[in-house]
């Protein structure tokens, strides 16, 4: 099982999560067709796969405005358990927790199956909206 937690800009909370179970390709983007999509204008309409191999599972960014692990931009990396994502320099940061890892997900008060509501945002960064 994959879960990816889609942190509050701000806080570095889980304000909404995904889990998967079965799938070998997980797409990220603004597109409709995206298994997550994230409405932000720096996040490509295909944005970034997440591609299940044999032993582990792989990063891979397909968009225009790159992807960074540690503020490093990615082609392809190699997913650890707890890594965290960025889709483009200032864009949605996701963290990856990866098969057992269920234990580490916060409790169910910390995550929102909501999305972002963009008045609670005061400090004048972007926001986005998340939808399953």
């Amino acid at each position: 099982m994959i879960t990816l937690n889609l942190l509050h800009p701000i806080e570095a909370v889980p304000i909404q999560t995904w889990k998967f179970e079965s799938e070998s390709l997980i797409r990220i983007g603004r597109s409709g067709d995206n298994h997550v999509i994230l409405y932000s204008s720096v996040v490509s309409r295909y944005h970034v796969e997440l591609h299940r191999q044999r032993l582990c599972w792989e990063v891979m960014n397909i968009g225009a405005n790159g992807t960074f692990v540690e503020e490093q931009q990615i082609d392809k990396e190699r997913i650890h358990n707890g890594m965290v994502i960025r889709l483009a320099a200032t864009g949605p940061k996701i963290q990856i927790l990866i098969d057992g890892a269920e234990s580490l997900t916060p409790s169910p008060r910390e995550v929102s199956e909501k999305p972002l509501n963009p008045e609670k945002l005061a400090d004048g960064r972007p926001t986005f909206m998340a939808h399953k």
